[in-house]
């Protein structure tokens, strides 16, 4: 039998716009074949707690509707309780293991970003079981807050604002929740591995302040199996 050489789990992680879905949405478009050849990714699953986000929205907008308490958020879109921020991450934990019994998944893409206002990486990490954390790595696309901003803009399409490609946040919501980031002081313990809760994650980090992945195609398609490259190297 061939052997299957992927990730079982990879996080996904980085600012707000700055390329994750693009790049989830590039190797949903590579054949299956390339895909593990070129970048250790097999027949994937993708979870991700935007949608999660979104339907609290819709839920307090409908309760406001009727005149009852908000659950969730706030009027201004903030969350009423900063603990919801790790409800979040226990939501994709719970995803995970309800999905992980399906066949026909070899990788599961888990996405999500955080900033320091709200408890940072380290915080969002350190929620993951050590289950899910065991035989994961860990992607970290790195732009500066400019340019996850000025993507943020772009991508904004106000018929769709539930859309994964296309959701955005108003600049002051944005600046408030993800200015500061704390991945620089969380990966610099080591240059190839993260610690959380005793397990040791191999991670490396996708440069994207020039944006390759709004583009997509070679160009994106060479970068990435480059890092991915790399981090299979720590990962196997």
């Amino acid at each position: 039998m061939r052997k299957i050489s992927v990730f079982k789990k990879l996080f996904l992680i980085g600012r707000p716009a700055a390329g994750k879905s693009e790049i989830i949405d590039y190797l949903k478009k590579v054949s299956p074949e390339e895909r593990e050849l070129k970048f250790h990714i097999g027949n994937f699953r993708e979870l991700d707690d935007f949608p999660v986000i979104w339907s609290w929205f819709e839920e307090d907008a409908i309760l406001s509707e009727m005149s009852k308490p908000r659950l969730h958020t706030d009027f201004k879109g903030y969350f009423k309780y900063e603990y919801l921020w790790n409800v979040l991450i226990k939501k994709l934990e719970l995803d995970y293991k309800k999905s992980s019994v399906e066949s026909g998944t070899n990788t599961y893409i888990i996405e999500f970003s955080r900033g320091s206002e709200h408890g940072g990486f380290r915080e969002a990490s350190s929620q993951f079981s050590k289950a899910i954390l065991d035989e994961a790595a860990v992607l970290y696309i790195n732009v500066s807050f400019e340019e996850s901003m000025r993507k943020n803009r772009k991508r904004y399409n106000p018929k769709k604002p539930y859309s994964i490609l296309e959701h955005s946040l108003p600049d002051k919501k944005l600046e408030k929740l993800y200015k500061d980031s704390d991945w620089e002081e969380f990966s610099s313990g080591d240059p190839d591995y993260l610690s959380v809760n005793n397990v040791r994650l191999p991670y490396v980090v996708f440069e994207n302040n020039d944006d390759i992945t709004t583009e997509g195609g070679a160009i994106l398609g060479e970068r990435l199996k480059t890092v991915l490259g790399r981090l299979w190297d720590l990962y196997k």
